[in-house]
């Protein structure tokens, strides 16, 4: 039996949407930022990511991680193009070469698109956060343009169907999607992040974050 630990406000949306989307059976533990908490030491505090219990999960101490039998995983795209693999079927590799662009995509979101995606989601207000928007939003032009021409013609990322590859990079660039002026000026990648965020199990995810604590 899986189990996945984390909220689903955090990287756990990965994984998460990908258990949604196979109706894999799993037990989730919504182990929460010790950074939310007031005083993470309380007595009855959640459990959270420095826990005892939880550090032996992950020492580490982030979320998510993930335990199927005596395997642990700690990376969220990882995690989720483990669980494609093993039970994502479709949503999965079906050939080696499949596999190895899955895995590029997955590099490509961590490594092009988070960084500045989140840069963007978290600029503060004011003079200091216009600049630090404007600055991030160039450094994703590049690697936007890059997935615009891919998706030029095609729907999907990988083999012509909805895989992990588009959730994990759909979720990385979730973040700068409050840049609307940005994202638009790439339509294709507009069309895809939409369509996929059109998908049930998108909607259930995300009723099930918005019904989380802020």
């Amino acid at each position: 039996m899986i189990t996945l630990y984390g909220v689903y406000r955090s990287r756990a949306t990965r994984p998460l949407w990908l258990l949604h989307e196979t109706g894999t059976p799993f037990t989730h533990v919504p182990v929460i930022q010790a950074y939310r908490l007031p005083d993470p030491a309380a007595p009855g505090a959640p459990v959270h990511t420095a826990s005892p219990d939880f550090l032996k999960v992950n020492p580490q101490g982030q979320i998510p991680a993930m335990q199927d039998g005596d395997l642990i995983l700690t990376e969220s795209l990882a995690i989720a193009l483990y669980l494609a693999r093993r039970y994502g079927g479709p949503l999965g590799p079906q050939d080696d070469a499949e596999a190895a662009l899955m895995e590029q995509w997955a590099l490509f979101a961590a490594t092009a698109v988070e960084g500045p995606a989140l840069e963007i989601l978290q600029a503060p207000e004011g003079a200091m956060g216009e600049g630090i928007v404007k600055v991030a939003a160039e450094r994703l032009r590049r690697p936007l343009a890059r997935l615009n021409a891919h998706l030029s013609g095609r729907d999907w990322l990988v083999g012509n169907r909805f895989t992990v590859a588009d959730i994990n990079t759909a979720e990385c660039l979730r973040y700068a999607q409050g840049h609307a002026a940005l994202i638009a000026e790439f339509p294709d990648v507009k069309r895809w992040i939409e369509a996929a965020q059109a998908r049930p199990a998108f909607r259930a995810l995300w009723a099930a974050r918005q019904a989380e604590p802020g």
